[in-house]
């Protein structure tokens, strides 16, 4: 057969066909896609990348993340960010050229966390019913709906946006977890209503298989991302929306944390800066990613503080050894 359809097919069953084809091309090539870029799992839109070279990402062009990967190359945050390679077009689609962060790690376990208060930019509150909106906030919370939605059966993006937001830990700690995929190919993205600092605080330390040096690298590693971030040019003027942090560790004991994720992050107008710790309210902007990333490293502080101390009770309880 090799991709052509069969000779004398009805016609009113080629395009039956040809959707079929285009089904199992599109199946195929999501699964070589995810098998080269496990962490696209977690992001939930494989449709925005492609295949490219070794050591090389190609996602969707968007021009306002293009703008910023381009502007983040001369920030001193540079070493927090996957390396900008220019623009390539195929197939009359064109892409970003992204460094791929899994190319020193050999079958990583990948955490990522969506930073922030809220993830959708003011601009997008626009009233427009939305059924689908409706029908995966019911899928989570059957009462969440008011009475009024329940008869449209529809909601607007804000809304469910907000409702996301409040049932997660985003307004509660500024920050939450989108998905976890373990080394040995496991895939957690139940955490719609995870939000205490204890359930984080233990899915840490399952993420992390409570390893002492891994846990210490990733604090490490943030204290160090929020230093730079207090001094980045590129973050005190810009509205950072949607950007995710992505966790990558392997059995060799290496561990590491970058922003990704840039396609809502925004420049401010001229003369404006932000806090990025301050609430939020309609129109000052803020995007409260620096207190996320506070509540972050004290979650993550106290997951290494209670390994080591556990390590340390189990040392001291182990019965000595025989000569």
């Amino acid at each position: 057969m090799h991709g052509s359809l069969p000779s004398k097919v009805p016609a009113g069953k080629q395009k039956t066909w040809k959707k079929i084809q285009t089904m199992v091309r599109r199946t195929l090539f999501i699964v070589a896609l995810k098998k080269s870029y496990p962490w696209i799992q977690l992001s939930g839109h494989s449709e925005n990348f492609a295949p490219g070279e070794q050591g090389v990402v190609l996602k969707r062009l968007c021009e306002s993340e293009q703008c910023c990967l381009q502007s983040l190359m001369a920030d001193v945050l540079r070493p927090f960010v996957p390396a900008y390679l220019g623009v390539l077009e195929r197939d009359g689609e064109r892409y970003v050229q992204m460094e791929d962060l899994l190319t020193n790690f050999r079958s990583p376990s990948i955490m990522d966390c969506k930073m922030g208060l809220r993830t959708y930019l003011e601009e997008e509150e626009k009233p427009v019913l939305r059924a689908d909106l409706f029908n995966k906030m019911i899928a989570v919370e059957p009462n969440a709906p008011t009475p009024q939605e329940c008869a449209r059966g529809a909601i607007t993006k804000p809304r469910y946006m907000q409702w996301r937001e409040a049932t997660s830990s985003s307004a509660s700690l500024g920050f939450r977890i989108e998905g976890i995929k373990k080394s040995d190919g496991t895939l957690l993205q139940d955490f719609k209503k995870t939000k205490t600092c204890k359930q984080i605080l233990k899915i840490f330390k399952d993420f992390t298989e409570e390893k002492r040096c891994i846990l210490e690298q990733y604090r490490q590693r943030l204290i160090e991302l929020r230093s730079t971030l207090e001094v980045s040019p590129f973050f005190i003027s810009h509205e950072v929306i949607g950007s995710s942090l992505l966790f990558l560790h392997d059995h060799k004991g290496q561990a590491k944390v970058w922003m990704i994720d840039f396609g809502k992050t925004l420049p401010l107008p001229p003369g404006q800066i932000l806090n990025h710790r301050l609430p939020w309210h309609e129109g000052n902007r803020e995007d409260g990613y620096l207190w996320g990333l506070d509540n972050l490293i004290d979650i993550m502080t106290e997951a290494a503080t209670q390994t080591t101390l556990e390590e340390n009770v189990n040392s001291t309880q182990a019965p000595s050894s025989r000569r």
